[in-house]
């Protein structure tokens, strides 16, 4: 799978596994959608140990696409105010089905819009 690959399984698919740090050993399903064929994720939970502040203090990690894993670089976006509008509607056009519709106008409130993280695809594992 290479990255347009994994672009489109993100767009594709409601959740993405995501491994949070190094130390983790399970994955985690996350819903993560693509700007400008960029990776995007909010934390929904605001938990200390959650994997935006995981992310914080080690911003190594792996998505798992399918059955492909992919090693990645958590960072907090420099051009994030920018992009809040757009990723907000890739969020409300992705998730805003059926029960996900509550979750989706959630997550685009300031308190997640502040948690948004960007991936950056390493190199396949």
């Amino acid at each position: 799978m290479n990255k347009d690959e994994v672009l489109n399984y993100i767009r594709t698919n409601n959740l993405i596994g995501i491994k949070a740090g190094s130390e983790r050993t399970d994955f985690l399903e996350i819903w993560m959608v693509v700007v400008h064929d960029r990776i995007f994720a909010r934390s929904w939970g605001l938990a200390e140990r959650s994997w935006y502040n995981t992310f914080l203090k080690d911003p190594n990690g792996q998505i798992q696409c399918g059955n492909s894993i992919f090693n990645i670089k958590a960072v907090i976006p420099n051009d994030a105010n920018e992009l809040t509008d757009e990723i907000n509607q890739a969020y409300l056009t992705k998730y805003n089905i059926g029960r996900n519709r509550k979750y989706a106008k959630g997550i685009v409130q300031e308190k997640h819009v502040e948690k948004t993280m960007e991936f950056i695809i390493c190199e396949a594992k």
